[in-house]
């Protein structure tokens, strides 16, 4: 049995954010109805590259789920919307403020159906306040929260992160929100609504950098690849590429010195600590180069290997899945032909399962609808269901 066995979860939601919680909550074992208007899902078109006319985007974030393609706007397509409402657990949802309740598929009218039903909305901004009707996309909130500000080379132009933090962040919230409100529904009986936004997220997972500014009132700088306040964490040239090093405690500095051959720099005033070392950044962070400039990257990484200091290469995206670790921690995966990164998410009696590769769009129409006892073809029919 899985965590969330006995889970139903109706997912009305498109490209990463929303499809990120549901997956999430369909490796846990959760049975996740994906209704995807007739179009579909936005990321069943954005590539390439596509496999056999699927895309990675969505193949990325939609895997364990069933898909049922319906017009929420045709009138004979509400009997079967209801009907799902009555059985389900959880509904996720990031129409842009107002949609949902102009479809008919809003909180209110929902709870009304079931109220013992977890609704968990994600937008851009939150369902309240001066932003709430604003449409919210990753790169848009990556700028508007700070993110941005201090992503870059420090002498460079701010930028974007690689992926779409701010979407996957608001994914995993969602989803332990949702845990969260099932936990309390169990012992009380009561459903509820969750409000999860892209920019609240965001600004959150500013964090330290977050923190510090609201210490000190003074605005973050940008660092690049060192760090504002850990010394030496950053990345250096070897005679043969860059490398990153990570010396994140004093036993790690000890390590560090002794490793290099410099225990001096150890009774040195202006590195015997933390503190000491960023004050004098630029100088250490100077030797430091001229050090790891005279070997190549695998005498480095062998070296702090051995002394137990945390050092990596600076891996291709390819590279890092070659990764054997990948192998061995089982985050490599394949459903009928169909290439994944795996979940992150090791249970030790209930294991994430993975069972159905992504679907095609309304591929379980006709299953869903006859399981809670109407007729696919008269749905058909009417327009309701493709």
């Amino acid at each position: 049995m899985s965590s969330l066995s006995g889970i139903t979860v109706l997912e009305f939601s498109r490209v990463l954010a929303g499809p990120w919680c549901g997956m999430m909550l369909a490796d846990l074992g959760a049975e996740v109805i994906k209704i995807e208007s007739f179009d579909g899902d936005d990321t069943r078109g954005l590539g390439p590259p596509f496999r056999d006319g699927l895309s990675a985007y969505f193949a990325c974030c939609n895997r364990n789920k069933k898909s049922v393609a319906i017009d929420l706007r045709t009138p004979d397509s509400r009997a079967l919307i209801e009907a799902l409402v009555r059985s389900a657990d959880v509904v996720v949802e990031n129409y842009r403020t107002g949609t949902a309740e102009a479809l008919g598929v809003g909180y209110a009218n929902f709870a009304a159906i079931n109220p013992r039903l977890v609704y968990c909305s994600i937008s851009g901004y939150g369902r309240s306040g001066p932003e709430a009707r604003r449409p919210g996309y990753d790169f848009v909130v990556q700028a508007e929260s700070g993110l941005m500000s201090i992503t870059g080379d420090a002498a460079g132009e701010p930028q974007k992160v690689g992926v779409a933090v701010a979407d996957l962040a608001t994914g995993q919230n969602a989803a332990i929100a949702i845990l969260a409100a099932l936990r309390h529904r169990d012992a009380s009986g009561q459903g509820q609504h969750i409000d999860v936004s892209l920019f609240d997220t965001q600004l959150s997972w500013l964090a330290n950098i977050g923190s510090s500014v609201l210490f000190t009132g003074e605005d973050a700088p940008r660092y690049g690849n060192a760090h504002p306040s850990i010394v030496p964490y950053q990345a250096f040239h070897a005679s043969d590429g860059q490398f990153v090093l990570a010396v994140a405690s004093e036993k790690l500095w000890a390590q560090t010195c002794h490793a290099l051959e410099q225990a001096d720099w150890l009774d040195n005033p202006d590195y015997h600590s933390n503190a000491s070392r960023v004050t004098h950044r630029v100088a250490l962070c100077e030797q430091l180069a001229r050090i790891f400039a005279t070997a190549p990257i695998n005498h480095w990484l062998e070296l702090f290997r051995q002394a137990g200091v945390p050092a990596a290469p600076i891996n291709s995206v390819g590279q890092a899945l070659d990764n054997p670790l990948v192998k061995a921690r089982g985050m490599q995966i394949e459903i009928e032909g169909v290439p994944m990164v795996g979940s992150p998410l090791n249970l030790s009696l209930t294991p994430v399962v993975y069972r159905e590769p992504p679907p095609l769009l309304g591929q379980h129409s006709d299953e869903i609808v006859r399981r809670i006892g109407l007729d696919p073809a008269a749905l058909r029919a009417a327009g309701a269901i493709r």
